[in-house]
């Protein structure tokens, strides 16, 4: 099925494009002000000798992007902790399905780790409102992402679905990458993490008609990045606010930029990432179900639960939860003094807020409570 389509407008740079792609990049203001961020006292000399010395993909992930996204972790965190490497073979390429909480840390942490534990690094979906011609549109092809166009009509987003499908199951398949999808359009906003049954039906439909091989040969692993304080989380718990107000809400302009930044510069505590198992074993079971919407159901299910189940916990996460259910059934995950210190945190982010206090708390805690309630639900 991939033979019959022209990926030119969606896939990322060819090796061969790299340094051309790089030397225009370098050109920009935006340039300076990362090398300066990244690698501050670098001399222009040094900066022209590093753009010389990427010659491919690899090259840029390995030299530039490689040590900027553990700039930013160092930064931000106190932290970043990993499991369930050993889960992947190094021979073989996967399709990661994972939760998304952050726009452009939780892929971008995943290739430093698969750069650490002797794997290649993945290519990434990246939605086309975040691909800004220029610059950032150059970044993001220099750094193996593709894009996924999000506008147009039934029909048209129908067309868009079939060529994305098939480009992930080509870049698998044939160019033999590791692709990185979050299980939903969008950050999780309110720390329910949920796979989306629509984006298992759009990787289903390049597959052979057959739902045991078309999932078995992209081998899907579900993904889960936990942040001890949720990034971003005082500008989501006001998009839910006024979400809730029955109002439709509309993304002011640089929006989705302001949420990258903030999610680099806002300190993020604790980050932990889990690769899950790949499911292959799974789908002969799945599979004798005779409804097709039930299969794909069960699939979705099987995801959501090893994210839930992988899901690390921190004390916030605990002390919202009792919070939530004014009661004390964590108090040993946490002290007195963390507690204190979180519903502080809560109170100091709202005061920023716009609208009511205590809907917008309420808002605040169920977001860090939620993943505690996913574990739970597993579990019963």
């Amino acid at each position: 099925m991939a033979e019959k389509y022209d990926f030119e407008d969606i896939r990322p740079f060819y090796d061969h494009e790299a340094n051309d792609a790089l030397t225009r990049m370098s050109k920009d203001p935006l340039f300076d002000k990362l090398i300066n961020y990244f690698w501050p006292g670098m001399s222009a000399e040094q900066v022209q000798e590093k753009v010389n010395s990427v010659q491919n993909v690899h090259d840029f992930q390995e030299h530039f992007m490689d040590g900027a996204i553990r700039t930013i972790v160092k930064r931000s965190s106190t932290g970043l902790t990993n499991s369930g490497f050993e889960n992947l073979e190094p021979n073989s390429r996967y399709l990661f399905i994972a939760n998304h909480r952050d726009i452009l840390l939780d892929s971008a942490i995943l290739q430093i780790l698969l750069f650490e534990h002797g794997h290649d690094t993945s290519e990434i979906t990246f939605g086309d409102n975040l691909m800004e011609q220029g610059f950032i549109t150059d970044f993001g092809r220099l750094n193996r992402m593709f894009t996924v166009k999000r506008e147009g009509t039934a029909r048209e987003l129908y067309d868009i679905s079939k060529k994305l499908s098939a480009y992930i199951r080509h870049t698998i398949l044939e160019k033999k990458v590791s692709v990185w999808i979050a299980q939903r359009n969008g950050r999780t906003k309110d720390g329910f993490d949920q796979t989306q049954t629509g984006l298992l039906k759009m990787i289903n439909i390049s597959g052979n008609g057959n739902f045991v091989e078309s999932f078995k040969e992209v081998k899907i692993v579900p993904l889960t990045i936990s942040y001890e304080y949720e990034p971003c989380d005082a500008l989501k718990v006001q998009e839910l606010y006024l979400s809730s107000l029955h109002t439709k809400y509309v993304k002011a302009p640089g929006e989705d930029l302001n949420s990258i930044i903030t999610g680099i510069v806002q300190p993020k505590g604790r980050i932990h990432m889990t690769v899950g198992k790949p499911i292959i074993e799974e789908l002969d079971e799945i599979n004798k179900s005779e409804n097709e919407n039930d299969k794909i159901k069960q699939l979705a299910n099987l995801i959501d639960k090893q994210i839930y189940s992988d899901f690390k916990l921190w004390p916030v996460n605990y002390i919202a939860y009792d919070l939530l259910a004014n009661g004390s059934k964590y108090e040993k995950h946490y002290s007195a003094e963390e507690k204190e210190n979180f519903i502080q945190y809560i109170k100091n982010n709202i005061e920023k807020l716009k609208g009511e206090k205590d809907a917008l708390y309420t808002l605040f805690v169920k977001m860090y409570a939620a993943p505690v309630l996913n574990k739970e639900s597993i579990t019963k």
